[in-house]
């Protein structure tokens, strides 16, 4: 067990991400998380629109398998002009 954690690893992990929509956003998000998560499946990803079709929200589930594995997804995610908020 990840002692820095108080989440048991490997566990299956939603991390949403809200940005603009178009843009290859989508890609984007899911190049940065399968860059820390080999074994991330798009499968997994679910979208929902805003009401006014501007912004897009995406759910990924990732096998996370430490915090740290998990710090380094949510860093580059907030790093991305593309991601308004990482959540």
């Amino acid at each position: 067990m990840d002692k820095e954690s108080l989440i048991d690893f490997p566990t299956d992990f939603p991390i949403k991400v809200i940005g603009k929509l178009g843009s290859n956003f989508r890609d984007d998000v899911m190049a940065i998380i399968k860059s820390h998560a080999n074994d991330f499946e798009p499968s997994s990803i679910t979208t929902r629109h805003s009401k006014s079709n501007k912004y897009s929200s995406i759910t990924c589930t990732v096998r996370a398998t430490s915090q740290k594995q998990l710090d380094k997804i949510y860093q580059e995610l907030s790093n991305s002009e593309k991601v308004l908020v990482a959540l």
